[in-house]
């Protein structure tokens, strides 16, 4: 049972914390170019000038005021001060579309906007047409061009406009007040099956995540995390919050790409990611490793068999011999520590959820002295239902439930969960939130899995998501697609089954991969169309795609597939802002790709 939460008040944390390590590193922010940082009380100095400013604004207890940026320390800072105000946040991706901005402007009638970059700032302007309500910005990018925006104003200048202290009672009142009933942030859904709906997340949602979190993980103030997923999603935010809670640093990361290279600068200790980067890393190291001359390959995999086996033996409790430990050792000298270098170095364990991870790529992970801690949740619970403890899980699992959270199968063998993390609805939509719960309470996830008997929590697939054959037979295609995306010649896989007499597929190559093997094949082509034509590639394909399935159903295996030149993206609509397929959009942009493969099928 859960007592007192209140001590778990995001604001009471943060107040903690800037009282207790004010001299201590809370934020950075890394690029190529440099590093900048800011102490606790550095950073209390900002939290109270922007929260200053939005109450110079008018800001109201419980307004709801956007975000619109990539991650970045001004992200958070305003993140904060809107929450101690008692106000609500609302997260929009970067990446968003104007369209997709004006909605949940709209919807959540935000009439002060927090905006990152250029691209940004230009989209909330554009959309002043639109979303009438909407009459403050405020830009991070000091280099950002206002485009002479009467209502757009710069980070820097907001908060040195403001007399602070005019305002100190005002907001110490405010941080007094706060309460677990009060909502923190509406975050919008992806949207992958219709319209985003915003998800109503309060201060005891997150309280209890905090709490729990510390219940399951062990984080202190000498770690670092690496922030690179959007912090507009949940998994991050919430990771973002619990990090600050532990009186950890965290390090924003503003762009992707740079992801490589900051791993080796920063040297994270933690860090959240989804499969697919494991994945890539997976892929990315074989690759190379299959390149190699035959001793390095036969090296390589010796010390994987290695780690592998140090893994499997101390997670079942059973002891290793003296002979063995030396062979370990020489392994993590040669190959294991060079492994680890690539992200860093000094990582302690990352949260991995999403999306399935195969168990392979954990087990190599794992070999190399890499703790993954692999979890299942959705932005209805704010985060976390369930994740690996530490030694005792099992493989094909997504953990079992959180401590005080209440896990059951439900009808269709859906996963239905009860607790202190559950939303308490869905924004402006009674219907929706309705719909969401059972009879008796229990928020239904749309996920399909099973419990074992020692209560292990298995998802098997999206029950919106199932497809049904022609023939009556039912394929989970995130399983063959996480199955498919494990090759180092396939970047993205969507599979078509649903009402179709067999399973088929459209695969984006990992383009690196497949012309530097057609390179190393001598193989001539004028462009990527040419390539992907080509009988050699075709054949290669087919050949592994049947290696992959052979332990698959008949039914389930891909028979047919398309090479495609150009890879799913969120510009063309065919990807989320969390990179998950938007089905409906790829089945109307490749109708007619989809229609070759099953035009014989009469």
């Amino acid at each position: 049972m859960i007592n007192n939460l209140l001590q778990y008040h995001l604001t009471h944390r943060i107040q903690h914390q800037i009282s207790h390590r004010a001299d201590r590193t809370a934020f950075r922010q890394w690029s190529p170019d440099g590093e900048t940082q800011l102490t606790w009380g550095q950073a209390d100095a900002h939290i109270n000038r922007i929260a200053s400013a939005l109450l110079a604004l008018g800001a109201e207890v419980q307004e709801r005021i956007a975000i619109f940026a990539n991650n970045c320390m001004a992200w958070s800072l305003a993140d904060l001060a809107i929450l101690q105000l008692r106000a609500v946040s609302v997260p929009l991706y970067a990446t968003n579309t104007p369209a997709q901005a004006a909605f949940i402007i709209n919807d959540a009638d935000i009439r002060i906007l927090f905006v990152g970059e250029q691209a940004q700032l230009d989209a909330a302007i554009a959309l002043r047409g639109v979303c009438p309500q909407l009459n403050h910005i405020i830009v991070f990018d000091d280099a950002a061009d206002l485009r002479g925006c009467d209502i757009a104003r710069h980070l820097s200048a907001f908060e040195r406009g403001v007399d602070v202290d005019a305002f100190e009672s005002q907001r110490q009142e405010r941080i007094a007040d706060c309460d677990l009933r009060d909502l923190f942030t509406l975050i919008y859904t992806s949207g992958t099956t219709g319209e985003p709906k915003g998800v109503m997340l309060d201060y005891r949602n997150l309280a209890a995540q905090l709490y729990l979190h510390d219940e399951r993980l062990t984080v202190n103030e000498e770690d670092v995390s690496l922030s690179f997923l959007p912090i507009s999603h949940v998994f991050e935010r919430i990771w973002s919050f619990f990090i600050m809670h532990s009186g950890a640093q965290n390090v924003y990361l503003p762009n992707t790409d740079w992801v490589r290279e900051a791993m080796t600068a920063v040297r994270p200790t933690l860090m959240c990611a989804v499969p697919r980067f494991y994945e890539k890393i997976f892929s990315a190291v074989h690759e190379k490793v299959a390149r190699a001359p035959w001793l390095r390959r036969a090296l390589f995999h010796w010390a994987i068999v290695c780690g592998e086996r140090k893994f499997l033996q101390e997670r079942a409790g059973k002891p290793l011999g003296k002979l063995f430990n030396l062979s370990h050792r020489w392994a993590d000298k040669l190959v294991l520590s060079k492994l680890r270098g690539i992200l860093g170095g000094k990582v302690r364990f990352l949260p991995a959820a999403g999306a399935k991870l195969d168990d392979n790529v954990i087990l190599f992970f794992q070999a190399m002295g890499v703790n993954i801690k692999y979890g299942y949740g959705m932005t209805e619970t704010c985060a976390t239902v369930s994740c690996w403890e530490e030694g005792n899980f099992r493989f094909g699992s997504i953990g079992k439930p959180l401590p005080g959270v209440e896990v059951r199968i439900g009808e269709e063998n859906e996963i239905q969960v009860r607790g202190p993390i559950v939303m308490r609805g869905y924004f402006n939509k009674p219907l929706e939130t309705t719909a969401s719960f059972t009879g008796d309470g229990w928020l239904k996830t749309g996920d399909a899995g099973a419990i074992d008997e020692a209560g292990n929590l298995f998802i098997t697939e999206r029950l919106k998501d199932l497809m049904k054959t022609s023939g009556g037979k039912y394929i989970a295609p995130q399983m063959l697609e996480g199955t498919l995306a494990q090759d180092r010649f396939i970047e993205q896989v969507a599979i078509i089954a649903d009402a179709r007499k067999f399973v088929s597929a459209l695969i984006v190559p990992s383009f690196e991969s497949l012309e530097e093997y057609a390179k190393s094949i001598n193989l001539k082509y004028q462009d990527r169309l040419e390539l992907l034509r080509n009988s050699h590639i075709i054949e290669m394909f087919e050949s592994r795609l049947r290696d992959m399935q052979k332990e698959l159903a008949r039914f389930e295996q891909v028979k047919k597939f398309t090479l495609l030149p150009a890879a799913f993206s969120m510009e063309l609509g065919e990807l989320t802002p969390t990179l998950k397929l938007r089905r409906k959009v790829i089945l109307q942009r490749y109708q007619h790709e989809i229609d070759s493969m099953y035009q014989d099928q009469a």
